[in-house]
């Protein structure tokens, strides 16, 4: 995978996650389920996981986001609400998503404003260049 964001973004989530009461886990990943970076407390397995999962998600809001939208497919947030926690995905630039996972008592307004807020203020930093599948640059 060819990317713009450095791994060694970890501490961007772990700062994340100190100001967000309730959250978990946070993550870092391309548009086709890679995961770029993750906060410590999810191990490799469970970022691949968490990878592949978020990016299913935001994959099937687009989707109804063309279907049912204004037709541009766009998709600012996705929230999945689980018996033990609620995995929240907000886009992050051109082709990345951050994934966070809190706990059940979160507060979901508090936690897209704390995604946003990162969003914004690193969203150039936060593209990644899609995967070429035919050798061209």
């Amino acid at each position: 995978m060819t990317t713009s964001v450095p791994s060694h973004l970890d501490w961007l989530l772990e700062q994340l996650i100190m100001r967000t009461p309730n959250a978990r886990h946070a993550l870092l990943l391309s548009g086709d389920g890679l995961k770029i970076c993750h906060s410590s407390q999810l191990s490799a397995d469970q970022a691949d996981q968490l990878s592949a999962i978020a990016a299913g998600i935001q994959s099937l809001a687009h989707g109804a986001s063309v279907e049912f939208g204004n037709g541009t497919g766009g998709v600012r947030q996705s929230m999945t609400e689980f018996y033990g926690g609620i995995l929240f995905v907000v886009e992050a630039g051109l082709g990345a998503h951050i994934a966070m996972i809190t706990s059940e008592d979160a507060d979901a307004g508090l936690v897209g404003h704390r995604m946003r807020e990162l969003v914004e203020q690193l969203s150039d930093h936060l593209a990644t260049v899609p995967r070429g599948g035919t050798g061209m640059p």
